[in-house]
């Protein structure tokens, strides 16, 4: 063993120390490891920054902005609502939402699709009567079961990819993942929905993260031209809101209210409909129904607004400019395209005309504002903003966001493009298409793993450059010697969902694929089998909730405690082995 791997598997073990201590970031970690690697001459001083300009982290960072913006349209969420039936037994839920939430995955971060279908599942969870602890770990877990079907799923994809494309001058191709990957995916949800959520415990939820979803306003929507609600009655406008959790409280047409049954009266264009619900529901019934938001100028009039909207929560205080006016006064909706919607006085809901009500201190007070000038808005008015905003969706942008990511995806697939420019032609007509606007991309880019992939891919190729993947390869062999190719692809399997449990699964991808294109050198085998193997591998985290994001995320949700993830990861985790290397075996024959 030479100086070089010596400091080399030290530096390593420093910096897997530091992301299980977890008292610093990761990103940090991984900066701080590979300026260490320069100093100790491991990395050339020239290439340190060179993961910056790595196809994968490019491809990363785009992944999150193109599914932001899929996000912004609502198409997908509009999906998963469909999708979400609270009489529908456990099982069949999970088939339901953790088959979405794998096709989600597959197209888009799955950080984003977990982010996408957790409420819907905790709401599905709240009108059925039970916790949401037996459904959340297997969705989050079937969320990282779907990234791993194609190239753009999950970034140990796009990681592997890369090394490939340095070993061989070919990347992976888009669906070259589909076939293992795929059948790995079919093969856990099914366990997921069948049998994983019966070894929980059954244990309360805390339901943190969506506290700020409960608070609930009275606010006006606009039937404006081409709503789905014209003619609709009031008693099909009540069953629209009760599935979203919210309550019709009004119909009022000309400034008076329109009484009579509820099977005979019926929304009409320029009707005000008064809803009592929370932020996110309100727009949920907004994008079902057709409705708009009014725009706070005369009282039939629906918003049209050309640039991203926000629905953001504060409470007036007494230095506020809102004090004993009210927003008509104020000229919120011509001076600042901003809308009161709805004001909580002492825990009650105002009822009555928001406009001409007189702002007192202690009111929350729920605000559309444009998404670009929030901040101006709050600073103007002086009050305190609360919780995050809630973005208002696109949802007449959504065919064009869906058919521009569509075609991008077809043209990598039969060879016209590279992914990354293919995303970053996507990600521009998302821009001109008014799908995002160019003051929000960045962000939506996740920048501390983009700092970790790119500090971290010059350490992955220092194992190369220095023999410390051969000396891992070697010493691999040699443990398997005498026995079948398939015993050392197996190894190579466990070892990195052991790796992947305890660190960030991108950096166990770039740990182990200079390993694994070692072994193929060593044995004379295959390189692809093996970094197919490492996909599978770093991806498969379900033994601790740090080992992936997605598990980090439903720990507080669902109530889990650390040592929960192993009843269910660990038969997830071996019926992932026993798929995955017979399928690799012939996919992929050594």
């Amino acid at each position: 063993m030479t100086q070089d791997q010596i400091a080399l598997f030290g530096l390593f073990a420093v910096l897997i120390a530091a992301l299980i201590w977890g008292r610093l970031r990761h990103d940090i970690v991984a900066f701080a490891g590979l300026l260490a690697g320069v100093l100790l001459g491991l990395v050339p001083a020239r290439e340190a920054f060179s993961g910056f300009a790595h196809p994968a982290v490019v491809t990363v960072a785009l992944v999150l902005v193109v599914s932001a913006g899929l996000m912004r349209t609502g198409a997908i969420h509009l999906l998963g609502r469909h999708l979400a039936r609270p009489e529908a037994p456990v099982w069949l839920h999970l088939l339901r939402m953790g088959g979405a939430g794998a096709a989600l995955s597959a197209v888009m971060n799955n950080v984003t699709a977990l982010a996408l279908l957790m409420p819907l599942d905790i709401q599905t969870a709240r009108k059925a009567g039970r916790a949401g602890g037996p459904t959340l770990m297997p969705l989050a877990f079937a969320t990282i079961l779907g990234g791993m079907v194609t190239l753009i799923g999950t970034p140990p994809n796009l990681i592997v990819s890369g090394f490939r494309a340095e070993a061989t001058g070919q990347p992976f191709r888009m669906f070259d993942f589909t076939l293992v990957g795929g059948a790995v995916a079919l093969a856990g949800l099914s366990f997921l929905a069948l049998f994983g959520w019966r070894l929980l415990p059954r244990r309360e939820a805390l339901e943190k993260g969506v506290e700020k979803q409960m608070r609930a306003y009275v606010a006006e929507l606009v039937v404006p031209e081409d709503s789905r609600s014209v003619g609709m009655t009031r008693s099909a406008l009540e069953a629209a809101a009760e599935k979203a959790d919210a309550t019709v409280v009004a119909i009022t047409r000309r400034g008076r209210r329109v009484y009579g049954p509820p099977d005979q009266v019926t929304a009409e264009l320029g009707d005000i409909l008064l809803f009592h619900a929370a932020p996110a529901a309100l727009e949920e019934l907004r994008v079902d129904l057709g409705l708009a938001y009014p725009d706070g100028r005369d009282a039939d009039a629906p918003l049209i607004a050309s640039a991203g909207q926000a629905m953001i929560e504060v409470v007036a205080t007494r230095q506020s400019r809102l004090m004993g006016r009210t927003a008509r006064q104020l000229r919120l909706g011509k001076d600042y395209d901003s809308v009161l919607l709805g004001i909580i006085r002492q825990g009650r809901t105002i009822r009555a005309r928001l406009r001409d009500t007189p702002i007192e201190p202690g009111d929350i007070l729920l605000m559309l504002v444009p998404e670009a000038r929030s901040e101006q808005v709050v600073e103007w008015l002086h009050v305190l903003p609360l919780d995050g905003a809630e973005p208002v969706v696109k949802e007449s942008r959504a065919r064009f966001a869906i058919a521009l990511f569509v075609l991008a995806i077809a043209a990598v697939s039969l060879g016209l493009m590279s992914m990354p420019v293919a995303l970053g032609l996507v990600l521009i007509g998302y821009v001109l298409g008014h799908v995002l606007s160019a003051e929000e991309l960045y962000d939506h880019i996740d920048w501390p793993v983009i700092v970790l992939l790119a500090a971290l891919i010059p350490l992955g190729l220092a194992m190369e450059t220095t023999g410390a993947s051969d000396l891992i390869a070697d010493l691999l062999a040699r443990a398997t010697e005498g026995q079948a190719p398939w015993v050392a692809l197996t190894l190579l399997l466990v070892a990195t969902m052991c790796i992947s449990d305890v660190l960030n699964n991108n950096a166990t991808a770039i740990l182990a694929a200079p390993v694994g294109l070692s072994l193929a050198e060593r044995t004379g085998t295959n390189p692809d089998t093996y970094l197919m193997a490492i996909a599978v591998g770093a991806s498969c985290a379900f033994l601790t909730p740090i080992g992936h994001q997605n598990n980090t995320i439903v720990m507080g949700p669902g109530g889990y405690r650390f040592g929960d993830y192993w009843r269910m990861g660990l038969p997830l985790e071996i019926i992932v082995v026993v798929v995955a290397v017979p399928l690799l075996l012939v996919v992929w024959p050594l």
